[in-house]
């Protein structure tokens, strides 16, 4: 296992690559593990089309293209913004990263075989 500090990869043990990794599954199952059906739709849509757009996505057109009500859509993103490991918006309220990815630049460049560019949350 390797893990990234500033510009350098550094090699891990084994053993605390898998103790890392181990711990690191069990969060996210329980992140996860705690949504609704439709929360999970939503943050999988989410990271789709941020991947697709490259650009924040309003409430408004999240709820639009989900055939969701606004209401239903805002109250479901700050049920996944409190979990502060999902999603996060910005100053007006557009989702601007949903893990793993994001719109705001980052040092982590992702390239798609689809050919679309973005960062790593």
């Amino acid at each position: 296992m390797r893990v990234g500090v500033r510009r350098h990869m550094l090699s891990l043990p084994m053993a605390i690559g898998r103790r890392r990794v181990s711990a690191f599954a069990d969060q996210a199952r329980s992140v996860i593990g705690g949504l609704s059906a439709l929360e999970r739709r939503l943050h999988r849509f989410l990271v789709a089309e941020l991947t697709r757009a490259g650009e924040p996505l309003t409430p408004d057109a999240v709820a639009e293209a989900l055939d969701l009500s606004r209401e239903d859509v805002v109250r479901m993103l700050d049920a996944l913004g409190a979990r502060k490991a999902l999603i996060a918006r910005n100053a007006d309220g557009a989702v601007t990263w949903a893990y793993p990815v994001t719109v705001t630049p980052t040092a982590h460049h992702l390239r798609f075989r689809s050919g679309e560019r973005l960062y790593a949350a």
